[in-house]
């Protein structure tokens, strides 16, 4: 059993201080968007056993094996509640409560290229709401809180152009403290609304 002292000073998954960490990171992202279109997780799987194969380090291959569970989960949901690749906001929601906030903020930037007036304005404030939450993780304190103030004021502003099942108020409200645990915006009732649906049809 590993002692307080020998956790501490294991080593940690950290883009922002390690390289690899960061192509792990990104490499694993940028496949997870071509599985969200393609419904198929194995684009992500193959990308996660590169790294594996040429990496032997634990922390490194816990959070590929952690990502992709959570990349599986969020295919399955959206196959259960008829979700489709087309729905930014939905599929948003889904990364967004399985705590995937690296893969929220590139999924909504992809469609942040090409949108235009209050949408990108909304866009870009999820955006850095995600970002926020990404910097809390690795203790990067005052960009998080930076951060989540520009995405509050935005959020607030346009609150009413947002899809009913986001949990907005909350986030906001989580914002403001700014407080570092992340609120879940309502991706299970979401899902058993959908699936409710599918099966009355």
């Amino acid at each position: 059993m590993k002692t307080n002292f020998e956790t501490e000073n294991l080593p940690q998954f950290d883009p922002f201080q390690k390289r690899i960490c960061r192509d792990i990171r990104n490499e694993l992202s940028k496949s997870f968007m071509k599985s969200l279109v393609t419904n198929e997780i194995s684009i992500s799987r193959s990308t996660g056993d590169t790294f594996k194969n040429i990496n032997n380090e634990e922390y490194i291959h816990s959070y590929i094996d952690n990502r992709l569970t959570r990349y599986q989960t969020v295919l399955e949901q959206m196959s259960n509640a008829g979700i489709d690749k087309s729905e930014t906001d939905a599929i948003a929601l889904l990364l967004w409560d399985q705590e995937l906030f690296f893969e929220v903020h590139e999924w909504l930037e992809n469609n942040w290229v090409e949108a235009a007036g209050t949408r990108k304005i909304i866009l870009q404030a999820l955006i850095r709401a995600a970002g926020t939450y990404i910097l809390f993780k690795y203790g990067r304190i005052h960009g998080a809180e930076g951060m989540a103030k520009k995405a509050k004021d935005i959020l607030a502003q346009h609150k009413e152009a947002l899809p009913s099942f986001l949990h907005i108020e909350l986030l906001i409200e989580k914002l403001k403290k700014p407080d570092p645990l992340p609120p879940k915006l309502g991706a299970d009732r979401y899902i058993a609304q959908r699936t409710a649906e599918l099966d009355l049809s």
